[in-house]
């Protein structure tokens, strides 16, 4: 689910564990500071529809769809998108938006996803995954619903950003869990994400069958520059979100058949996309500034 960016300074313990992540109790509220913000609207969804590329006649599941904006951009490309949310308030607010162009299910992505194996050609998980402290079955659930040659879409909260977002810093390389509040109209709503090391990722996706193809940090779209002046700099330059395409193996075995030159090219594609400036100056500099929470 695409989630706002504005966190507080002081990530204080949530009051009622019980109630974190409760999209159900701020779903309009959600969706209408999603809906034409920067990071959502000029950063999040830009990327990922431009990572999906050309998705006409393409079958995409969009898991963790929310209130559905970017199954609604996939969908007026060509896409036959069906939708996913554990949400029951934002599946509304994706019908009020949709329509019946979209099929729209109420999942949670810790279960069993209700769909045949190689069901989708795509599945799109914009800023979801981090909301799970085991990547493993949902990825192994996204990898069976996938056709052979399918991919999946991913973006999460920067690795550099959850490490450095509090402090005491925790273990970077262990994959722990922090909670805070979001403020909408005023009122204070408990959230709770899990961060893992970039190599945990990476792992996680190698182990369910995935073939890493992409790591992108992508910029903002351009229009934002005279939308947002103020913001527009500090997203440009410094992380907020990390961006994956991975794909299903097309052999029948699962095994990756490429030839030695087509490694070298999918490895070059990597490092041309995983670096940029921003990240470059900070590694240089050995300190990674606080950023704002992708959200």
């Amino acid at each position: 689910m695409e989630r706002v960016t504005e966190v507080p300074e002081n990530f204080a313990q949530s009051a009622d564990p019980a109630r974190v992540n409760d999209y159900n109790a701020f779903a309009e509220a959600y969706s209408a500071e999603t809906e034409d913000n920067l990071v959502n609207a000029y950063y999040a969804r830009p990327a990922m529809v431009t990572l999906a590329g050309d998705v006409a006649g393409r079958r995409v599941l969009d898991a963790g769809c929310g209130s559905g904006p970017l199954s609604a951009a996939l969908r007026d490309r060509g896409a036959v998108v069906t939708g996913i949310d554990a949400s029951a308030g934002m599946l509304a607010l994706a019908r009020r938006r949709l329509g019946d162009d979209v099929a729209l299910h109420l999942v949670d992505l810790s279960d069993r996803l209700p769909f045949a194996d190689g069901a989708f050609d795509d599945v799109v998980a914009s800023l979801v995954l981090h909301y799970l402290e085991d990547w493993g079955p949902t990825l192994a659930e996204v990898r069976r619903v996938l056709r052979p040659g399918g991919r999946l879409i991913a973006s999460v909260d920067h690795p550099f950003v959850a490490y450095t977002i509090q402090d005491p810093r925790p273990d970077y390389s262990a994959t722990t869990s922090y909670t805070f509040d979001w403020t909408f109209d005023g009122r204070s709503v408990p959230m709770r994400f899990w961060r893992k090391p970039l190599h945990a990722m990476t792992d996680a996706f190698t182990t369910a069958g995935f073939r890493l193809t992409v790591i992108s940090e992508p910029q903002p779209d351009p229009a934002a520059r005279e939308l947002f002046p103020d913001d527009f700099h500090d997203l440009s330059t410094k992380p907020t979100f990390l961006f994956f395409v991975l794909e299903v193996p097309s052999s029948a075995t699962g095994s990756d058949d490429r030839t030695g030159a087509e490694h070298q090219r999918s490895r070059s594609r990597i490092e041309a996309t995983v670096r940029t400036p921003a990240i470059d100056e900070q590694r240089d500099q050995q300190s990674c500034e606080p950023g704002q929470d992708g959200a």
